[in-house]
């Protein structure tokens, strides 16, 4: 029997052993060009194997005439065009679950990082510069912190967030009047959020009712000072308003570890061949917010943890045996 054409693309190269262990019963082709050319890929791929870092629109999709299924290594699947997946009936599983503690860490660290200016003050003892001076920080005891998004990474930084002795507000349209009462949390609108909210931070995904929700007019609601952390996907900031709220002060920094338009940044060589003049210059603008003193950016490691990798690659594994043998599973 004829095994199956498995490609899997945009995965680091030290799981490439494994994988092809696991999936003794593919023919595997595993390509480590992370910004990968559908030129190389083959053109009897049955099975694509792939991270959020490669953007699989329409066009890439339609040019892989036999793809039946696709297994993204990640929890959002927003860099794949589900219209045509669902048009051609090309089965996308993700993984769920791998990393809500994880990611919450990362929150967490992005938001102690900022309080206590942990970045300026590690680069000024480098630079042979041992003074505190210019480097006050703030307590995070007493301050309230909107959590926009309760899904289990929400929840979990909420769970991190009673050590710190800080009110927590919660927004969640999905589960608006479905909680029963948590005195962990206050569960609040958007509105009295953005209001009270002395640092905001990000936990839903990225859908066309959550693009820029981060806009100007709701940084204009916020807290003169307040600060944004965004470990979710980079598409809901608008970069021109985060902007400016950063001049104008309005928002004190912002810790990020996602951008929307993280392309311009990882492929800078080849980063995308007619790229619109929106895309341009929301680049321009994330290269302000880069350089800006007032922020931390990661390059969308929050989930870059031994543990979540290891888990990761397990479940997309088992999603892939399990669309072979007939069952699959954690379908989106």
């Amino acid at each position: 029997m004829k095994k199956p054409v498995t490609t899997i693309i945009s995965i680091a190269p030290e799981f490439e052993p494994y994988i092809k262990k696991s999936l003794k019963d593919c023919h595997v082709s595993y390509i480590h060009n992370t910004a990968c050319n559908i030129q190389e890929i083959p053109k009897d791929t049955e099975i694509l194997g792939t991270f959020v870092d490669a953007r699989l629109d329409a066009a890439f999709i339609k040019k892989l005439k036999k793809l039946k299924m696709i297994a993204t290594f990640s929890t959002g699947y927003d860099h794949i065009d589900m219209r045509t997946t669902k048009r051609r009936n090309i089965i996308v599983s993700n993984v769920p679950s791998y990393g809500e503690n994880t990611v919450a860490e990362h929150a967490m660290a992005l938001i102690l990082a900022l309080s206590r200016k942990i970045v300026p003050s590690v680069k000024r003892v480098k630079e042979g510069v041992y003074d505190y001076h210019g480097l006050r920080g703030f307590d995070l005891r007493g301050k309230t912190i909107g959590i926009i998004g309760a899904g289990r990474i929400g929840m979990h930084l909420i769970e991190m967030l009673q050590g710190f002795e800080m009110t927590v507000l919660v927004y969640d349209k999905k589960k608006t009047g479905e909680w029963p009462r948590d005195d962990r949390f206050q569960q609040v609108s958007k509105e009295y959020l953005l209001r009270n909210a002395d640092i905001v931070s990000l936990h839903v995904p990225l859908f066309p009712e959550t693009h820029h929700m981060i806009n100007k007019r709701a940084i204009q609601k916020m807290k003169d000072g307040v600060y944004i952390i965004n470990t979710a996907r980079g598409g809901l900031i608008d970069p021109a308003a985060l902007v400016w709220g950063l001049e104008t002060g309005k928002v004190a920094g912002a810790g990020l570890d996602t951008l929307e338009q993280e392309a311009f940044f990882k492929t800078p060589k080849k980063i995308l061949e007619k790229p619109s003049v929106a895309d341009i210059k929301r680049s321009l603008m994330e290269n302000i917010i880069i350089d800006h003193p007032h922020t931390i950016v990661t390059p969308h490691n929050a989930f870059n943890s031994t543990e979540a990798v290891k888990r990761i690659i397990d479940t997309s594994i088992e999603n892939i045996q399990g669309f072979l043998g007939g069952k699959p599973q954690n379908v989106v």
